[in-house]
C-alpha cells in the first residue's frame, strides 16, 4: 500500500507538473516546422467550417473577424452549418452570406450534434485546406495565415491555433480557467516542436487537410481529438503555431465549466475506447504522449480517490502519513471557505486554483460515469457566451 500510494502521487505530479516542464524545457532551442509559404499570393485556398447552434450573441462578430483578416478574400469560402437552432442564427447567417457571396449556409431542421455537422460540411467543401472553427473564436489579422503556411511542408496534417484569452473577471473562475489554458498551450508547442505529436487541438480553431480526414463517428463528443489522433496515427505531423492567434471569451462561471468538463470527460472515454491499442504502445513516441499527457489526467480522479482512501488506512504508520491526511483534509475544507468567502464577493486566488483544480477533476470523475452509465448523445449546448462576473 505504501508502495501504490507514492505512486500514485507521483502520477498526479508527473502529468500536470513534471512532464510539461520536462517537456518545454527540451523544446527550448528546438524551431517549428521551416517549410512554408511565405506569401500570401503562394497559399492555397481555404475552407473555413463553423457548426452552431443557438449563437446569435457572437455568429455575426465571428464571420466579421474572418472577412477582416489579411488573408485573400478570394482564397476562402465560409461553411456554417446551424444545428436546428431555435434563436436569430439562422437568419444572422443567411444575411451575411446574401451580403458576402463566398459565405455558405445549411440550415438543418434536425439537431444531429456538432460532429454530424462537421461531417457534413466537410463533404460540401470545395477546397483541400480546411479550418474548423467555433462560432465564439475570435479571428485575429495572421490568424489564417499563420495556420496555412505550414501545408507547404507535405508531413503536416493538422496545425492548431494559440488560444488567447479575454473576459478575465475578479470573480470565478476565469483566471485559473486561463492559466489552464495558457500553460497546456506552451505544452503543446513543445509537442509540436519535438516530435509533431500535439496531444489534440484546441477545439476552437484548428486547420487540416480534407484527404486526411477521417468521419467522426455518430454521437462522439470531443471530435477535435479524434481528428487529430487518426492523422498521427497515419503518420502525419500535428503541431500548433503560436503566431495563429485567435481569441475566447474564458468561462467565468464554475458551473458552466463543470458542465461543460462534464461533457468533455464523457467524450474523452469516448477516444479512449477508440484509441485503446496505443495503451499498449507505451514505448513509442505516440503511445507515450497519450498515455503521459491525456489517460493519466482522465484517470486523475480515480488517483486523487485512491491516495485520500490508502492514506486513510496508512494513518498508523507514522506521522507522515498523517501530514498528507491533514492537508488533504485542508484542501477539502478550502473549497468550503473559497465557496462561503465567494458569497460574500471575497475571491482569493490560491483559493481558487483549489477549488478550480477539485472542482473540474470532479467533472472529469462525473463525466466517466456518464460514459457508462447514460445513452451516448452527439448533441451539445453551447458555454454560455459572453459571461458576466458572479
Amino acid at each position: 500500500m505504501i508502495y501504490l500510494f507514492f505512486i500514485c502521487i507521483f502520477l498526479i505530479i508527473y502529468t500536470y507538473l513534471l512532464l510539461p516542464l520536462f517537456m518545454i524545457f527540451l523544446s527550448i532551442n528546438k524551431k517549428l516546422n521551416s517549410d512554408t509559404y511565405s506569401k500570401a499570393e503562394d497559399m492555397p485556398v481555404v475552407s473555413i467550417l463553423i457548426a452552431a447552434y443557438n449563437e446569435q450573441d457572437v455568429i455575426k462578430e465571428k464571420v466579421l473577424s474572418i472577412i477582416n483578416t489579411a488573408f485573400p478574400k478570394t482564397k476562402i469560402e465560409i461553411l456554417i452549418g446551424s444545428d436546428c437552432s431555435t434563436d436569430r442564427t439562422n437568419k444572422i447567417i443567411k444575411d451575411l452570406s446574401t451580403e458576402y457571396r463566398f459565405i455558405r449556409t445549411f440550415i438543418f431542421d434536425e439537431r444531429s450534434g456538432k460532429s454530424a455537422v462537421v461531417n457534413k460540411l466537410v463533404k460540401e467543401a470545395k477546397n483541400e485546406i480546411l479550418i474548423i472553427t467555433d462560432a465564439n473564436i475570435i479571428f485575429s489579422k495572421n490568424t489564417i495565415s499563420a495556420i496555412v503556411r505550414h501545408f507547404k511542408n507535405q508531413q503536416i496534417g493538422l496545425v492548431d491555433s494559440n488560444m488567447v484569452n479575454i473576459g478575465i473577471k475578479k470573480s470565478g473562475i476565469s483566471f485559473q480557467e486561463k492559466t489552464y489554458i495558457s500553460s497546456e498551450v506552451r505544452f503543446k508547442h513543445a509537442e509540436s516542436k519535438l516530435w509533431g505529436m500535439l496531444m489534440g487541438p484546441f477545439g476552437g480553431c484548428f486547420s487540416i487537410r480534407k484527404s486526411l480526414f477521417k468521419p467522426i463517428p455518430e454521437h462522439f463528443l470531443v471530435d477535435d481529438f479524434f481528428v487529430c489522433m487518426h492523422i498521427l496515427q497515419n503518420g502525419y505531423l500535428a503541431i500548433n503555431d503560436l503566431d495563429a492567434v485567435v481569441f475566447e471569451d474564458v468561462s467565468n462561471h464554475i458551473t458552466e465549466e463543470f458542465r461543460r468538463k462534464r461533457r468533455i470527460s464523457m467524450g474523452n472515454f469516448m477516444n479512449l475506447q477508440h484509441f485503446r491499442k496505443l495503451l499498449f504502445q507505451p514505448f513509442t513516441k505516440l503511445g507515450f504522449l497519450y498515455i503521459s499527457h491525456k489517460v493519466l489526467r482522465w484517470f486523475g480522479p480515480l488517483i486523487l480517490i485512491m491516495i485520500f482512501t490508502i492514506n486513510y488506512f496508512l494513518l498508523a504508520n507514522g506521522i507522515l502519513y498523517e501530514l498528507t491526511f491533514f492537508l488533504q483534509l485542508i484542501f477539502l475544507i478550502l473549497i468550503l471557505i473559497d465557496l462561503l468567502l465567494q458569497k460574500i464577493g471575497i475571491h482569493i486566488i490560491i483559493l481558487r486554483f483549489i477549488t478550480h483544480f477539485y472542482s473540474m477533476n470532479l467533472a472529469l470523475f462525473m463525466g466517466m460515469i456518464d460514459y457508462l452509465t447514460t445513452t451516448k448523445k452527439g448533441v451539445w449546448e453551447p458555454t454560455k457566451r459572453n459571461q458576466d462576473e458572479i
